[in-house]
């Protein structure tokens, strides 16, 4: 019988206000998480918590059960971001999530195994290796790839050590920019931006012409405007190879799917069809090899 994949909460993508944020992982010690990522990954002007917070907020979820990384930023534009990368990366008791090449040669120089999220560019059983001689330990799979390509990977890599975690739940992470979209909107110059992301706790929609949402902008990084929703795939997932199934944290339903997920994986896929309900604008198309922001493209083959 297959071992059911375990699950990872990610990094928040969002600014919150340090209270928010105190009290979402208050909550999350207590939910039945496995894994949890911690760290700014979008913007280095997020200062509410600093590289020791997270790291004081990792030995508190530690001590409540719970396996601990330490996330990097994924877009360094600065010599001092570095140092906030460097400080994360000597950190001395977590596992990092190394999301540009700069952290991995980091990790790598020091002899430190590591995991790689979503924005690092693997998309062939080549790089996994190449990277896995460096010290990768897991990979997250870049958002745009599929069953397919994620089978096909990990059959010509042959890596048996290494864990897989696919991002399963959130808006997927696309792109980042030197340009800061959110401050744009607000006619602010980036370095003088009065941090104002802080005011949209899930980042700011973007709608096409016809009205139809497309794009989340959340300061430089953009995402999905629809929310991505393989939870109720997760069979397929371990099938195709999946260790890890990875949630990422939205303002509201966080902790119950959460728990919803793992009673699904215990047998009960009631509860999370329950809890799922209340979501009208979801996608899952890369997983299909079908555009991103298509919905459930199996059901929509079947009926033509």
């Amino acid at each position: 019988m297959q071992t059911p994949p375990r699950l990872a909460l990610g990094p928040c993508q969002y600014f919150w206000p340090r209270e928010t944020t105190a009290q979402f992982y208050d909550r999350v010690a207590d939910s039945p998480v496995d894994i949890v990522y911690l760290g700014e990954t979008v913007c280095a002007k997020r200062r509410e918590y600093r590289p020791e917070d997270w790291i004081d907020l990792g030995r508190e979820l530690a001590g409540r059960g719970k396996d601990v990384v330490l996330s990097t930023l994924t877009l360094i534009e600065a010599r001092s971001e570095m140092g906030v990368v460097r400080r994360l990366c000597d950190n001395g008791e977590f596992l990092v999530e190394a999301n540009d090449i700069g952290a991995i040669q980091l990790l790598h120089e020091r002899g430190l195994p590591f995991v790689t999220g979503p924005s690092v560019n693997i998309y062939n059983a080549a790089t996994l290796r190449h990277f896995h001689q460096l010290g990768l330990r897991r990979w997250v799979m870049p958002v745009e790839l599929g069953r397919e390509s994620l089978e096909a990977i990990l059959d010509e890599a042959a890596l048996p050590g290494v864990e897989t975690e696919v991002f399963a739940h959130g808006r997927l992470p696309l792109a980042w920019s030197a340009r800061c979209y959110t401050a744009r909107y607000h006619d602010l110059p980036k370095d003088q931006c009065g941090l104002r992301c802080i005011d949209n706790p899930e980042g700011m929609p973007v709608h096409t012409r016809e009205g139809e949402l497309f794009l989340t902008v959340n300061g430089i990084q953009t995402q999905s405007g629809r929310i991505a929703n393989l939870l109720p795939d997760w069979p397929d997932l371990a099938r195709a190879g999946a260790d890890v199934l990875r949630l990422s944290p939205l303002p509201e339903g966080t902790i119950e799917r959460l728990y919803a997920m793992r009673q699904a994986l215990d047998g009960e896929a009631a509860a999370l069809r329950d809890v799922d309900a209340d979501q009208i604008e979801t996608c899952n198309g890369y997983w299909y090899g079908a555009p991103g922001m298509n919905d459930n493209p199996l059901a929509t083959q079947e009926q033509n």
